[in-house]
This record gives structure tokens, C-alpha cells and sequence, in this order.
């Protein structure tokens, strides 16, 4: 979450990974200032989720393109997308935004998948560990906080 900074990293990111890539392209779709637009860019850039192209000289001129980390965020925004459907739909809105597979043109949707056999998990049982880096505070963050959704 960090390297997002916060809700306008998380929308400049989400019209990154949908293909705008200019400036001005970028505070249109968001109506970000420009001064916050510039500051997000550089921390978007410091984190490594994007790197920034010239495209033009005299004068200079910068497209913002996802580095693979950043494409890799595209799981978080696909996971958001589907949980604001899923709720919309409950309200009989329309999802503004679909992920397809290229080929089939198939809707496709994130989903729990065991980690070693590839399989999907239906009606799974989730539960979190700490992993092997997790800090004094994660720990405790685990033990105190988890519970099991009913």
C-alpha cells in the first residue's frame, strides 16, 4: 500500500494499467491537480512501479508506463473491480468495466487457487500465517485480529 501513497496513486495506477500513459490524459480520467498528479508520478516511480519515457524533445515530453511490478498490480485492481460488481450488481448496476479473456472472449474472475497444485479452491476455508519475514507486529496483528469470516 505504500508504494500506491494513497487513493490518487491507487486511480493514476488503475489508468496506467488500462493503457493511458500521458500526462494529460492522466488528470483527465482522474481530475487529479497537477501538482498532486506530478508528486504521485514520482512516488509511483520511486516505488517501481513505473518508469518514464520521452516521447517528445523540444520540448521534452514524458509518457508513464507500468514496469512488470506494476503490471503486477493489475491483480489488486481486478480484485477491486470484482468486489465493486459483485455489489453493484446486488443494486442491478451494470459492471463499468470487464476482464476478458483475449482468446474466448470469456469473462474471467479471481479466485482462490491452491498454491502447489494449481487447482482451484471451491468453498474454501481461509485462514492467514504468519510468513517467515513477518515482524513482532505482524505476529501479534495475526493472533489478536484473525478471525474466521462467518
Amino acid at each position: 500500500m505504500s508504494a500506491l501513497n494513497d487513493r490518487w496513486g491507487l486511480l493514476i495506477m488503475r489508468d496506467l494499467l488500462l493503457g493511458l500513459t500521458r500526462f494529460d490524459d492522466l488528470q483527465r480520467s482522474s481530475g487529479v491537480t497537477n501538482a498532486t498528479l506530478s508528486d504521485r508520478l514520482k512516488c509511483l516511480e520511486a516505488s517501481g512501479l513505473i518508469e518514464r519515457r520521452r516521447y517528445q524533445t523540444r520540448p521534452d515530453r514524458y509518457e508513464y508506463c507500468p514496469t512488470p511490478k506494476g503490471l503486477d498490480m493489475a491483480l489488486i485492481m481486478q480484485a477491486l473491480v470484482q468486489v465493486g460488481d459483485k455489489w453493484r450488481q446486488r443494486r442491478n448496476e451494470g459492471a463499468p468495466l470487464r476482464f476478458v479473456d483475449a482468446n474466448s472472449g470469456r469473462a474471467l474472475r479471481l479466485g482462490p487457487v491452491d498454491a502447489e497444485t494449481g487447482e482451484i479452491v471451491t468453498a474454501p476455508k481461509i485462514t492467514v500465517q504468519a510468513g517467515p519475514d513477518a515482524d513482532e507486529i505482524m505476529q501479534w496483528r495475526i493472533a489478536r485480529g484473525w478471525r474466521i469470516p462467518s
